[in-house]
């Protein structure tokens, strides 16, 4: 099996994300750890499942898309030939190749039927073929989901496990300082693949699940005001 960074982050954020999300709407409501347990393994599984499946079916569409589009092209190459060498040579003279070399490159390039064709997929399509597999992204992603998503619980889980049967405020705390590290550790690896400020990323990663839980104990603070 092949996995991908990119998967990986992008299900390690959203687990992150909607899990502490979780932990702070029921923490906001005054519930007790049990329902933290519940709610917060529920949303993990569930959406994380949910998040493996349309990552997967996106995967999927993404590369039969991009395989009827080279399908098309390869007819082109077949039956339209002349079109098609007018095409790329219309192409590379945007780029500023004109005359003799311009036609040296339009010779090289459709003289070799794998090179005019993925020239004609990257550079008039706009298409690169993605290599990973559906069923990689799928899996990547659910296992990034709870790997990462499974943390702001740890705490409740271990009082739980201790007998304490009220909401712990210490829990929450650890849960938080758990969780925020988190985000920052993935926002940075992200920032990597991007190519940008290690920090500027895990702090903005960082602050987007801050907003996140911040809403969802509001939420929950304020309808366990109203229905009790």
């Amino acid at each position: 099996m092949r996995w991908s960074l990119e998967d990986f982050v992008y299900g390690a954020t959203d687990g992150a994300v909607t899990t502490f999300a979780v932990v702070a709407g029921v923490v906001g409501a005054s519930l007790s750890p049990a329902i933290v347990l519940i709610l917060g393994f529920a949303n993990l599984f569930a959406d994380g499942f949910s998040m493996a499946v349309g990552n997967y079916l996106a995967t999927k569409s993404q590369k039969e898309a991009i395989e009827r589009a080279r399908q098309r092209e390869e007819w082109e190459i077949d039956h339209l030939a002349d079109q098609e060498k007018q095409e790329i040579r219309d192409i590379y003279a945007k780029k500023g190749f004109k005359d003799e070399l311009l036609e040296e490159i339009v010779r090289i390039i459709t003289s070799r039927r794998k090179v005019w064709l993925d020239t004609m997929m990257k550079e008039e399509l706009g298409l690169i073929e993605d290599r990973r597999r559906p069923i990689d992204t799928a899996v990547t992603t659910f296992a990034a989901f709870n790997a990462i998503g499974v943390i702001p619980l740890l705490p409740f889980v271990a009082i739980y496990a201790a007998g304490t049967i009220t909401i712990s405020q210490e829990a929450f705390v650890y849960s938080s300082v758990f969780t925020a590290i988190a985000f920052f550790i993935i926002g940075a690896v992200k920032g990597r693949i991007l190519g940008k400020s290690l920090a500027r990323s895990g702090l903005g990663t960082l602050a987007l699940g801050g907003i996140a839980a911040a809403v969802a104990f509001l939420v929950g603070y304020i309808l366990n005001h109203l229905v009790s």
